[in-house]
């Protein structure tokens, strides 16, 4: 029997990969446009835009997937646009029930217009401390903290890490970099994670999305505490027609050491790695019990909230709520708070809160 939806977003959950140029309300960026100046949209009807970036999106390559980011970039240009939609990312994701999100952003892409990278990150902080006041208030308290994001295919990995640790002890808990993976390995910002790595800070690199086993294998050489994506991890993983799965070294590797797989299923649906959810190697990956986690990557892009992603694996695969559970836990070992904060959403949030579920579930 499945779980409803109500039930699911009633459930506290975690997330630790969602962009936040990824998940704007349509009729923000609408508004936005208008009070910034900024005279790209395809159209200034909420509801199409929507239809439109997501159309966008859906076309079942990674390239072509980020391409729609150039309206949500565009309309983040101010201090004050960036805290609005900072403040509603906090406000929304708690609002589906989100008790702790790690929520990422590359601050260089708010540059266009003469903002200087410390005031974006600070409208960002600032956003974010106002959504979470908002959301308590509201009776859906969550935690949010930022990871600061280096764009691939640019050149300014060293001077975002740097950032990075000039605001870690304001809400920004990790560093990652995102973009196009193929043609630019994450070797080439080297210089960049051995600074951070040797500050002791966090990082979580997007890696076996586009790319496949060498991006993996390489961002762990770096210090990648966490695989954004990952999931390519299953092309080093050999299934017979007995079922038995038999492991490579990198995957051996990856589930022994317990190395986090952001798992992002809609979304990898949408950039061609699945043909559908049903299809995706979360299944797998989950029932051999790699450290799996569930995000959104871009809720606005691609259509989803953290409660359709448990909705549609548990019509897929009927994980129902133990697993969501297990999942959850996974998430939440995995981010980057310090264990005290950990322990106490564990022992006085999460579990909790499915136990509380399940006897409402058992009548």
């Amino acid at each position: 029997m499945t779980v409803s939806l109500d039930t699911i977003r009633q459930a506290p959950k975690v997330l630790l990969h969602d962009h936040l140029d990824g998940g704007l309300r349509p009729r923000t960026i609408v508004e936005l446009a208008a009070e910034t100046g900024y005279d790209g949209l395809p159209t200034t009807d909420a509801d199409a835009l929507a239809a439109w970036i997501r159309r966008g999106a859906d076309r079942k390559s990674l390239e072509l997937y980020l391409e729609t980011f150039a309206h949500t970039v565009g309309v983040m240009q101010t201090p004050e646009a960036i805290a609005r939609v900072a403040a509603e990312c906090a406000e929304d994701l708690a609002g589906d029930g989100v008790v702790y999100a790690e929520v990422r952003y590359a601050p260089e892409l708010s540059t266009a217009r003469g903002l200087n990278l410390d005031t974006v990150v600070a409208a960002t902080v600032e956003g974010f401390r106002i959504g979470m006041e908002r959301a308590a208030a509201a009776g859906h308290p969550i935690v949010v903290r930022s990871l600061l994001t280096a764009m691939r295919q640019e050149d300014r990995a060293l001077e975002i890490a740097e950032l990075a640790l000039r605001h870690r002890d304001e809400g920004v808990v990790g560093f990652d970099i995102a973009g196009p993976e193929a043609g630019f390995p994450p070797g080439r910002f080297a210089d960049a994670f051995h600074r951070l790595v040797h500050a002791s800070f966090h990082l979580t690199l997007h890696a076996g999305e586009g790319y496949g086993l060498p991006s993996i294998r390489e961002a762990l050489d770096l210090g990648a505490e966490r695989l954004g994506h990952g999931v390519r991890i299953v092309d080093d993983i050999e299934v017979g027609p007995d079922g038995r799965a038999v492991l490579g070294r990198l995957a051996a590797y990856v589930r022994d050491r317990r190395i986090p797989l952001e798992l992002c299923p809609t979304s990898n649906v949408h950039t061609g790695l699945a043909g559908s959810v049903a299809e995706h190697p979360i299944d797998l990956l989950r029932r051999l019990r790699f450290r799996v986690t569930v995000n959104t990557d871009n809720r606005l892009m691609s259509g989803v909230t953290l409660s359709s992603e448990f909705a549609a694996l548990d019509s897929a695969f009927g994980i129902g709520l133990g697993e969501m559970e297990w999942l959850t836990l996974n998430a939440i070992k995995s981010a980057f708070l310090p264990f005290d904060e950990r322990l106490r959403l564990i022992d006085e949030v999460i579990k909790p809160g499915y136990a509380r579920l399940r006897r409402e579930a058992a009548g």
